[in-house]
């Protein structure tokens, strides 16, 4: 934990309890906003998987490129996940 975690210690002061429940708020929305899209990809590559969807079909032909499609949105989505957590 950082010195400056705002759950550290006790604040006494009215802006700085507001500040830190702003830095908090903030920071569980980066996390919700990952875990949404995370989700929505798990959900989509396990369509993808059974057959449900060819979701990728119009700018992937071949399943192995449609699989390349699904691979670079989830390394997209883990990037952006470790550089919330990092700014969380």
């Amino acid at each position: 934990m950082a010195p400056d975690d705002p759950t550290d210690t006790p604040t006494h002061d009215t802006e700085a309890a507001r500040q830190e429940g702003a830095e908090m708020g903030r920071s569980w929305l980066q996390v919700a906003v990952v875990a949404t899209f995370a989700t929505l990809l798990l959900a989509l590559g396990l369509l993808q998987a059974t057959g449900v969807i060819d979701l990728f079909a119009p700018i992937a032909g071949a399943e192995t490129t449609q699989w390349l499609v699904f691979v670079v949105l989830a390394v997209v989505v883990a990037v952006v996940g470790a550089w919330s957590w990092k700014t969380a």
